[in-house]
């Protein structure tokens, strides 16, 4: 079962926030579109990504949701500061370990 912007949602610990939702249903298409590109569509059916392959898009999704312009920043807000650096800069150890299992490599 291909997982929706809900599950995402609900990884997060936000499963009733309509905007985590949305967020995250405009950012699984392209997690996916990564996935597939790595696998060459191997762990996809017509039916969807097989359940681990899905859980990859889970976690991956939720990644890149924290910075989804995927840009430095800084922010200030009196005494208190927040620096984000760096995105989405590819996919876990434990996600590469379920991508590998389905990856076709050229000899």
């Amino acid at each position: 079962m291909t997982p929706t912007g809900s599950d995402v949602a609900a990884f997060l610990g936000q499963p009733a926030d309509p905007a985590t939702v949305a967020m995250a249903g405009q950012t699984l298409p392209i997690v996916e579109a990564m996935a597939r590109a790595y696998t060459r569509d191997r762990g996809f059916t017509d039916d969807g990504p097989e359940p681990d392959v899905a859980a990859v898009l889970v976690t991956a999704t939720a990644r890149m949701m924290t910075n989804p312009g995927q840009i430095a920043r800084d922010s200030t807000a009196g005494p208190f500061s927040e620096s984000i650096r760096g995105g989405f800069v590819g996919w876990s150890l434990a996600e590469t370990f379920v991508l590998n299992r389905y990856r076709k490599r050229s000899l």
